[in-house]
C-alpha cells in the first residue's frame, strides 16, 4: 500500500512539474477574456521587461479620507507579470487613527510585515475566536484566507506596512462598505444585523448608502 501512495505520489509530483514547464509565465492580457483562473495570457512575442515590473509600491498612498488610511495594490492586470504565479503584493499608508476596517480576501491568504510605526491586527476564525497583536517594526503576520480581519494604527505616527498575497487577484469585500455603502434596503440590514433604524440611517450616510 506504501509503495502505491508513493508512485501515485511521484506521478502527480511529475505532471505537476510538466504542466508547470509549458510555459514559463502568462503575462496578463486586459483585453483578452478572464477566467477563474486568470487573465488571457498575452502574446509572447508582445512581451517586454516592463511587464514584470510594476513602480506603484515606491510611493505613499493618499490617507485624506474617512479611514485615514490607503491600500496601493499591485495586482493583476496592472502589474501583468504575476498573473498566473499565484502571488501579489499591496502598501498600506495609515496615518494616526488610521484603519483598514474588517474586511476578507476570499481567494487568497495575507501575510503582512511592518516596516514603520505600530499596528495592532487581528483576524477572527470561523469559530468565532479572535487572534489579536501589536507589531512593530519588523514584525510579520498572516491572515488566513477568507477571514475577517484589520489593520489599525495604534502608534503615535504614522504607519506602513507592505503585505503579500497567495493570488495575483486575492479579492476584497470590506465588511461595512457591504452593509452600508450600497442599495441594500435598511430594513434588512436591521433585521440582519440587529442595530437600530437611526443607527443604520446615520451609517448609511456616512459610507454613501441608500434604500
Amino acid at each position: 500500500m506504501k509503495m502505491i501512495i508513493h508512485v501515485f505520489f511521484i506521478i502527480s509530483l511529475f505532471s505537476s512539474i510538466a504542466f508547470a514547464s509549458v510555459q514559463d509565465f502568462c503575462v496578463a492580457d486586459p483585453k483578452g477574456p478572464q477566467s477563474p483562473s486568470g487573465y488571457s495570457c498575452k502574446n509572447p512575442d508582445q512581451v517586454n521587461e516592463n511587464d514584470f515590473v510594476f513602480s506603484g509600491l515606491g510611493k505613499a498612498g493618499n490617507t485624506s479620507n474617512i479611514i485615514k488610511a490607503a491600500v496601493t495594490p499591485a495586482f493583476a492586470p496592472a502589474f501583468a507579470g504575476i498573473n498566473g504565479l499565484g502571488i501579489s503584493m499591496a502598501r498600506l499608508d495609515l496615518a494616526g487613527g488610521g484603519v483598514i476596517p474588517l474586511h476578507t480576501h476570499p481567494g487568497a491568504s495575507e501575510v503582512l510585515v511592518v516596516i514603520q510605526g505600530t499596528i495592532c491586527a487581528g483576524f477572527i476564525s470561523s469559530a468565532n475566536k479572535v487572534y489579536l497583536k501589536t507589531l512593530n517594526r519588523g514584525d510579520t503576520m498572516v491572515f488566513p484566507q477568507g477571514l475577517l480581519h484589520f489593520q489599525l494604527n495604534s502608534g503615535k505616527g504614522p504607519a506602513l506596512a507592505f503585505v503579500a498575497f497567495g493570488s495575483p487577484s486575492p479579492g476584497l469585500q470590506i465588511t461595512s462598505f457591504a452593509l452600508f455603502a450600497n442599495d441594500l434596503p435598511s430594513e434588512l440590514v436591521e433585521a440582519t444585523t440587529f442595530l437600530s433604524d437611526e443607527e443604520v440611517k446615520k451609517l448609511k450616510g456616512v459610507l454613501g448608502g441608500t434604500n
